[in-house]
């Protein structure tokens, strides 16, 4: 699939799915390896366009907090799901995320604000 582009490439200081949670003071609700490695940083609500943009090791930022979500996560490998605006998440959703290995976390932020925080963990930027 090629490199990743610069804008969407975590620093060489790396982020790891254990720092998401405290950079977005989100819950976790389905817990994953801490210590896997966020290659890079997605946002969107359409998961057809995280199947056709997103790559393995890419965090996914959504509104949509469903099943349709966790499932994308899977079959794109992706290191895990951040529903963001605090949207309510159905028991049948974790249900799925569990086994599927898919971590998801919650964070009271908008897509934008919880974008804007993990920027600046995007490789040569950095928020102040």
């Amino acid at each position: 699939m090629g490199e990743w582009p610069k804008a969407m490439t975590v620093d060489d200081e790396g982020l790891t799915l254990g720092a998401v949670c405290p950079l977005l003071d989100a819950e976790s609700l389905v817990t994953g390896d801490p210590q896997t490695r966020v290659r890079a940083i997605g946002a969107a609500d359409l998961m057809s366009d995280v199947l056709a943009l997103g790559r393995p090791g890419m965090l996914l930022l959504t509104g949509l907090a469903t099943a349709q979500a966790v499932r994308t996560a899977a079959v794109a490998d992706l290191v895990g799901v951040v529903f963001v605006r605090d949207k309510p998440v159905s028991d049948d959703v974790l249900a799925l995320a569990r086994p599927s290995g898919v971590p998801v976390m919650r964070p009271r932020l908008t897509m934008f604000e919880a974008s804007g925080r993990q920027y600046s963990r995007v490789k040569g930027r950095r928020v102040t």
